[in-house]
């Protein structure tokens, strides 16, 4: 039975899955309109924003996960003044990260802009720059809470910042493409919603922080009074985060590279430039979009489950650390099998609904989405892997194993898009390829020092077998309403095809979940609402399934 610290795991997760959803609907939201509104000014706007995204990474990727497990290892030691100094001084780590980046961006625009090849994009890295700054801040206030186990301040804070982005960000870049388009200054004022956005994010989060200060400062008084040295603390910090940061910025550059050598292959073997670029933006653009959705559930679980392992790692509890361990994977393979699965046997589908005015590119993309859909349920099995070899201190290894895999991927990838058949579809190929091998050196590396004993039939078998039932009746479904509503309008019937599909799989895969034993009814008590789950499905389901 998970212990008090494996439901907060558990309950983490959800928060954290339940605001990315939020969160990508509300990108979603913000992108549709925008692009119909300032037309080429998106080029300038994509353009800040890849830059904005290279460089937030320094700020949000490592050092927010060293605080969250060094803050947990403290706590459960009793040390909360220390808790707090790494808090302290983990977010003058961030000023100063912050501060840097803003500078970077908001004085050397046009000299980025300009190396770029893109002088018009200058104004909209200016108006980003300050989201650079505030952005780090907020983080190292999300790690202390996560680090305490608590994911909400985290997910309230994370969707603060995106409604008022888009609010902002909409607003300007309306009122500068209206009456008259200005596409440079639309774009600024899109980008500057960032930056609001930040800000929010940061106040409403640093709200939380102050009207929840008074128990915890109480648990510092009465706690183990020893402190480390801010420098010796800072070194701890780094050295957990830098390796992290350098991860996250592995995958970014191989899709550069990937980007080169579709490019210059396919050309090379008699491709138009315009037939290369076509078939690369079914990858890139329609596929990589949507297969991101899935990653909401299984960062989530991997996000909670650093400092859920931290805790148990640091009172050197093994037991625990393998259960809680096995609840991670398990967890996300019950997210994962059904995120996958779906994808792929319905891949055309979704495409065509997401993109219904190019249903003849969406057919040339269903191939690759296969392919890619399959490759997350060993993404997600890889990303748990990396937080369980972070929580017990091994975070050079993902890393290292990482960039092993990367090697691997360029030559599978250089020798399958040179298949004249395969083509693009050898990318999503070299990234499955780079994902199965991260994840077996990973877990060589998990069983090495932790001692992991994987159970099995609990964590791949049964959500396994259940969601290949559930595949079965999302593709069935699927063919049945469209056969029924047949010349009604090919979109109209595609859509009605998806949405029933998706309803019919949820409730498929949780009765399958039952009948195969993945999941018992006393574990719903662990997630957030679990209760009223349960109390609805002893309603509605047989009592043999819920035994």
């Amino acid at each position: 039975m998970p212990d008090n610290n494996d439901r907060k795991f558990l309950k983490g997760a959800a928060v954290l899955a339940g605001a990315g959803i939020l969160m990508k609907l509300l990108g979603a939201v913000f992108r549709i309109p925008l692009t119909n509104w300032i037309g080429d000014g998106m080029a300038y706007y994509s353009v800040a924003y890849a830059i904005y995204g290279t460089l937030v990474v320094i700020g949000t990727a490592g050092v927010p996960i060293a605080i969250s497990k060094l803050v947990s290892e403290n706590i459960v030691q009793g040390k909360y003044r220390n808790a707090h100094k790494v808090f302290h001084v983990a977010t003058l780590l961030m000023l100063a990260i912050g501060t840097t980046g803003f500078l970077i961006c908001f004085f050397g625009a046009d000299l980025i802009a300009g190396l770029i090849k893109s002088p018009k994009s200058a104004p909209a890295i200016r108006a980003m720059s300050p989201a650079l700054f505030f952005v780090p801040l907020f983080s190292s206030f999300r790690g202390f809470f996560n680090g305490r186990q608590n994911m909400n301040p985290t997910a309230v804070s994370e969707i603060t910042e995106q409604l008022v982005r888009c609010g902002v960000g909409l607003s300007l870049a309306y009122m500068m493409s209206h009456p008259v388009l200005n596409e440079v200054n639309a774009a600024a004022g899109a980008s500057l919603g960032a930056s609001v956005g930040a800000i929010a994010g940061l106040l409403i989060i640093f709200l939380i922080f102050v009207l929840n200060k008074k128990p915890f400062t109480h648990k510092i008084e009465h706690g183990i009074p020893d402190v480390d040295d801010g420098k010796t603390l800072a070194k701890r910090i780094a050295w957990i985060a830098v390796p992290i940061i350098i991860g996250s910025e592995i995958m970014p550059i191989m899709t550069v590279i990937d980007t080169g050598i579709v490019m210059n292959v396919l050309q090379a073997n008699g491709w138009s430039r315009a037939v290369t670029e076509h078939l690369y933006g079914l990858y890139g653009g329609y596929c990589n979009s949507i297969i991101a959705f899935p990653q909401i559930f299984t960062q989530a679980v991997a996000v909670s489950l650093v400092p859920a392992i931290s805790a148990h790692f640091a009172k050197k509890d093994s037991g625990r650390v393998n259960d809680t361990t096995n609840l991670g994977y398990r967890t996300t393979m019950i997210m994962g099998f059904p995120c996958a699965l779906g994808l792929f046997v319905i891949a055309e589908p979704i495409l065509k609904l997401m993109y219904f005015r190019q249903p003849k590119s969406c057919e040339e993309a269903a191939p690759i989405m296969m392919i890619m859909a399959i490759s997350v349920i060993f993404l997600a099995h890889m990303q748990t892997s990396v937080s369980v070899l972070q929580a017990v201190g091994k975070q050079l290894l993902p890393v290292r194993n990482l960039a092993f895999a990367c090697i691997g991927k360029v030559v599978v990838t250089y020798l399958t898009v040179s298949i004249h058949a395969i083509n693009v579809k050898g990318a999503a190929i070299g990234t499955m390829f780079a994902y199965i091998v991260t994840l077996l050196l990973n877990e060589y590396s998990v069983k090495k020092y932790t001692g992991l004993k994987h159970q099995i039939s609990l964590t791949y078998v049964r959500p396994g077998a259940a969601a290949l039932g559930m595949a079965a009746v999302t593709y069935g479904v699927y063919r049945l309403v469209t056969y029924i509503l047949a010349g009604h309008g090919a979109n109209v019937v595609n859509a009605a095809g998806v949405l029933a599909a998706i309803l019919c799989a949820a409730a498929v895969y949780v009765i399958l979940l039952f009948a195969f034993k993945a999941i018992k009814m006393e574990e719903l008590d662990n997630f957030p609402g679990g209760k009223r789950l349960a109390k609805i499905l002893q309603k509605f389901l047989p009592k043999v399934l819920l035994r």
